[in-house]
Formats: C-alpha cells, structure tokens, sequence
C-alpha cells in the first residue's frame, strides 16, 4: 500500500478515537463561555470652577446731550448807536468785559449840567438851613430847598446809570456765541445785543426710566464719554421729580467740570451712572446658558454633583466679563460642557486649575 494512503488512515483513526473519548467522558461536548456582562455608562464629564460674589455697583447707562449751564441774551438798557464791538462772537469773555459800546452822544454834556445843579441845589440847601436856624427863612421854603437837591441829586443818578448803559457787558465768565448788532446799528431799549452762554461747568442732559430713578442719589459719580474728546468724571446735581409726559421719564442733569471750554454745548454723549451695590459673580458670557423657556442662567453643581439651573440677572457687561446676580454667595458653576446637560443629571466634575473665583 502507497504511504499516503497509509497517513491518510493514520489521521482518520485519531480523529475517530478523539470523537469517542468525548462520548466516553459522558455523551457532552464543551460549552462556550459565557459572554461578560457590560459595562456600566459613564457619568458625562463637566468642568467647574468654584465661584465666590463679590460686591459691585451697578451701573446704568444712558444716551444724553451736552448744555450750557447758563445761556443769556443781552439786551440794551438804554437807546444809543453802536460805536464799538470789542469782544466779537467766539471769543472768551470775563465777568464785566465790555461786549458792545454805544455811542455817549450828549451824555457828558447832560452829566456836567446835572453835577452843577447838584452843586447849586446843595449851596442853596445848606443856605436856607442857616437861615431858618436864625428864622429869617420859613420852615416852608427850607423844605422846597431840600427837595430841588433831592431832585437834582437824582437826575445826576440817572444821567450816570445811563451812562454805564451805553457799555454792555457779560454778566459772567463765559463764550460770546453771538453777537446780532454791527457798528453803526440804532438800538432801543430792549433790542438783543449778544449772547453769552456759560461752559464751565457743563451739563449732560439725559432721560431716566420710572422703573430706575429710585436707584439714582442726588450727588452721585458718574462718567460722561463723548467721541473724539474722551471720558470726564461728573457729578450727579439734578433728577427731576416730574416726569416727562410723552415719554413717562424723568430728566436728570449731570455737572462736568469744563475750564478750557472742549466740551462744545449739543454734543451727544454716554452717560454711565453708579447706581444700587449687589453681590454678583464675574464670569465669561460662554459660562451663560439658555434653559427650555429661553431664560438666560447658569449652571452650577450641587453637592451630590447634580446639576441646577439658576435664573441669573445681568448686572454689567465689563471687558473683564460679565457680572450677574441671581447665584448664591458660592456656587460651583460648570464652565465646559453646560450645553450637554441638563437640570438633575448626575455628572462627574473635573475642577478648574485656576482656582476660586
């Protein structure tokens, strides 16, 4: 017989000996193992950072516009041609610099004529004094003769306050805006001359809500930013007890300091307002959350590492971040991860390094 043949009976002969020892061993074959149970799902990972309240003021923001303090249309007090203008619009007038000069015309003459009554009126007056001492002159005539001094004494007055007329000046340290009247003008009483407005210090004009003026103190800081000149420091001196009826706010007036005169009157301005001191946290608006009804909140973790949505209140939004109220003294708020989870989910935590807030 060929050797092949030989192997190949020589294979076949084992496997049916292996298949009888398993019948052998008690008509079983081997079982498969048994499959291991799975694992359990793994908590979702959130990071947090725990987070302290701090005081901060809030702030209020409003849009407003920039007035002179004092405004003031000088009129003439007396009728007279224009005979000089030395301080033309523009320029920056002292208190009691001449604006507009008019003409004296016969006034030193009528001055000189009221001096000599006075004069006059005075030596007949001391005269009929003497002589009504010595009754050579009636207490009658005494009287008469006070009286001429008393007239001729007022008529001088007159004549010079006329005189100080004829020389408009500024009644304050301030702007010439406008002068309306030319060299050469006939003014009468009460025509306009000039107007001189007052810019130091200047108001900032604005408009407060009703639901806001409570947390609004007379005296309080606040910060006027006008564009192209800068941020100025102000003071709170006005908030009107009358609302406007149109709108239902109420206007407030805040006073800047202005020496050099930058701040031009009806620029528009920035108005930032100290108002009420809360506790608030500081955080990055990506902390900020939206819940199923669209209210704006964070979300924290509790001490079983459950998190909760809290409603939170924005205070001030600072380059530093946001400030908002609505949380507790100290809360553990989820920073990574807050939009995969929900309100009463178990999570695990991974803290931040930086450390508390």
């Amino acid at each position: 017989m060929k050797r092949s043949y030989l192997t190949a009976l020589a294979i076949a002969a084992a496997v049916i000996l292996w298949l009888a020892s398993g019948w052998i061993s008690g008509g079983q074959t081997a079982q498969p193992k048994a499959k291991s149970p799975a694992k359990e799902t793994e908590l979702p990972q959130v990071r947090t950072r725990d987070m302290r309240a701090r005081d901060k003021t809030r702030e209020l923001v409003l849009f407003g516009r920039t007035e002179a303090a004092r405004t003031v249309v000088l009129r003439a007090q007396t009728a007279g041609r224009v005979a000089a203008i030395p301080l033309d619009k523009g320029r920056t007038a002292k208190n009691g610099d001449v604006l507009v000069r008019l003409a004296p015309e016969d006034r030193p003459a009528r001055l000189k004529e009221f001096e000599a009554a006075v004069e006059h009126a005075q030596i007949a007056h001391e005269a009929s004094q003497k002589l009504s001492k010595e009754a050579f002159r009636s207490k009658i005539q005494l009287a008469e003769n006070k009286a001429q001094l008393a007239s001729a004494r007022a008529r001088l007055a007159t004549i010079r306050e006329d005189i100080h007329k004829t020389a408009i000046r500024a009644p304050f340290d301030g702007v010439v805006n406008d002068v309306g009247v030319e060299v050469g003008d006939y003014l009468k009483i009460g025509d306009p001359v000039a107007t001189v407005i007052d810019l130091d210090p200047m108001l900032v004009v604005a408009e407060i809500a009703e639901g806001t003026i409570a947390r609004l103190a007379k005296g309080g800081a606040a910060q006027v930013t006008i564009a192209g000149l800068g941020t100025f420091d102000g003071v709170v001196n006005f908030i009107s007890r009358t609302a406007t009826p149109a709108t239902r706010t109420f206007p407030i007036e805040v006073s800047v300091a202005n020496p050099n005169a930058v701040i031009a009157e009806g620029m528009t301005t920035e108005l930032h307002l100290s108002g009420e001191t809360v506790r608030a946290h500081l955080l990055s608006p990506a902390v900020l959350t939206l819940s199923d009804e669209g209210v704006v909140g964070v979300k924290t973790v509790n001490g079983d590492d459950v998190v909760e949505f809290h409603p939170v209140r924005i205070i001030a939004d600072t380059p530093e971040g946001m400030w908002v109220s609505g949380l507790g003294d100290r809360v553990r708020a989820v920073t990574v991860g807050q939009e995969f989870v929900r309100a009463g989910q178990k999570v695990r935590t991974v803290p931040e390094k930086t450390g508390a807030n």
